[in-house]
């Protein structure tokens, strides 16, 4: 990425993550309901468009991954349930996180429809009632669709600080492309940066869709 590719936007004047994930989280509690419809829309066809084209580059140059990871967005996350059908009905295999009961890396299980979500151990958020297949089911993925309150341009996340992301990340493939789905203005020059961070290889944004990261 050169810099005429980096979109110009605010940062927080501060080097912390609870600063970054203080104003961050404000400024998503400003988006409005019509922008937010908007942008959701926009991460679904995204999602399937990146799905597509990862499988124009596979080794047999036909079909889609055999398996993405993705999430149910809650709160005030980019997206929606609309994303995670988008990519069912694309015809690819898809595994939703779900949170242990204790601290550690997240567990998996297949979507099978939104009939099938009940809530978690989080309040507010959605998971699949079906069989878990293990923290190590990440690794069988071809793409994985990673939340985020920001992402820098040298694959650095923020997310929300309860770590669930940071211990599950390793179990991927070391081919695996992981993407933070994010707002435009998420995607900003540096963010703080520690030693057990995953990079990843990508941002999916409502606006510019989705943009390659060297990660």
């Amino acid at each position: 990425m050169t810099e005429s590719d980096k979109p110009e936007g605010r940062h927080p004047d501060t080097t912390t993550k609870a600063a970054w994930r203080a104003r961050l989280l404000a400024e998503r509690d400003a988006v409005s309901a019509e922008d937010a419809a908007a942008a959701a829309a926009a991460l679904a066809r995204g999602m399937v468009r990146a799905v597509a084209d990862l499988a124009k580059v596979a080794p047999d140059g036909a079909g889609n991954p055999a398996t993405v990871c993705c999430y149910v967005p809650f709160g005030t996350e980019p997206g929606s349930l609309a994303m995670v059908d988008a990519l069912r009905d694309s015809g690819s295999e898809v595994l939703l996180p779900v949170v242990p009961d204790v601290p550690g890396p997240l567990d998996w299980a297949r979507y099978e429809g939104q009939d099938t979500l009940r809530t978690g151990a989080l309040p507010g958020l959605l998971e699949p009632a079906g069989e878990r297949v293990g923290p190590e089911a990440l690794g069988w993925a071809s793409l994985v669709f990673v939340p985020a309150l920001a992402i820098d341009y040298r694959g650095v996340r923020l997310g929300r600080g309860a770590g669930y992301y940071d211990r599950s990340l390793p179990h991927a493939a070391p081919s695996t492309r992981m993407i933070a789905v994010v707002r435009d203005a998420e995607l900003v020059p540096e963010l703080p940066a520690e030693p057990h961070d995953v990079r990843l290889s990508g941002a999916l944004l409502p606006e510019r869709g989705l943009v390659s990261l060297p990660a």
